[in-house]
């Protein structure tokens, strides 16, 4: 298997098996797919997030309002009676006035948080450090125990306007937001291979021979953005450690120069000297009074 260690700019995303006989078009899809949906998950674990701590979405019309502005417009969260938390709700205010307070208790809050820590873990960068391929099928694992958490909580349902239902059904309007520019379309994404773009109409033996046991730095980006920034011949990693080796180096340098005099002469061990008023027999006398 060919191994793909998927990079977005210098930022390390995570980790592929594929095979060379794999043609560019369907890795290009396949890569994009898990790529974005990632970066829903993620979406999802921070919107989880704040439904542990204040409830639902509010409806449009009501978001970013005081109590008082939501009592003078005569403003009814008609959702809050038929979306009720598991064993009732604590009421904690959102300041930002996005959510209508009424979150989950305790218990339940834990079965959110603990299900967006594993989806998120599962899916994490930090799978590259620990050797774990990641598939479209640890995704849609992710995805699948956040919607399942999300049920067992809220087991009627979220509102139609709440933005984790949306993600789940894939109603999302991210226009206009920094989470809807990192996203790449499948029809728009490219890949990148040692400053050259893996055609789609090649296969990837065509680029990285045919060798089932290569690995390679491959970087996504969108089309028309050119040809992304060479990897570095060293890594971060060493080249903190040159960088220490040869601090170090220079440390020990100060100091020889520090200590660079003649006092070292003053030493009995340096005295030429003294093997001859040993055998004089005067080796010890002291010509200052005790």
């Amino acid at each position: 298997m060919v191994l793909l260690h998927v990079k977005h700019g210098e930022e390390s995303q995570f980790l592929l098996e594929t095979t060379g006989t794999v043609s560019v078009e369907d890795l290009t899809r396949q890569v994009t797919r898990i790529y974005n949906g990632r970066l829903k998950v993620h979406r999802i674990c921070s919107e989880i997030e704040s439904l542990a701590d204040h409830g639902i979405f509010l409806p449009p019309n009501m978001q970013g309002l005081t109590d008082e502005q939501i009592e003078e417009l005569k403003l009814k969260d008609e959702w809050a009676e038929k979306c009720v938390p598991s064993g009732g709700s604590v009421f904690k205010k959102d300041e930002i006035g996005r959510r209508n307070g009424h979150a989950p208790n305790e218990k339940m809050k834990q079965v959110l948080k603990k299900t967006e820590a594993e989806a998120k873990a599962l899916i994490s960068k930090k799978q590259v450090q620990a050797n774990v391929c990641v598939n479209l099928e640890m995704v849609k694992d992710a995805l699948d125990q956040l919607r399942g958490a999300v049920m067992i909580v809220y087991p009627m349902g979220l509102p139609p306007h709440d933005p984790i239902r949306m993600e789940f059904e894939d109603k999302e309007d991210l226009s206009g937001t920094q989470a809807g520019l990192d996203i790449i379309e499948e029809l728009e994404a490219q890949l990148w291979w040692a400053a050259k773009e893996l055609k789609r109409t090649s296969k990837l033996s065509d680029y990285v021979g045919k060798n089932e046991k290569t690995k390679i730095i491959v970087k996504i980006q969108k089309k028309g953005q050119g040809a992304p920034a060479r990897e570095p011949v060293i890594s971060n990693e060493e080249q903190k450690q040159m960088m220490l080796y040869y601090y170090k180096k220079q440390e020990e340098l100060k100091k020889l120069e520090e200590n660079d005099d003649d006092s070292f002469l003053d030493s009995e061990w340096a005295d030429s000297q003294a093997l001859k008023r040993q055998f004089h027999g005067v080796k010890d006398i002291k010509w200052r009074p005790r």
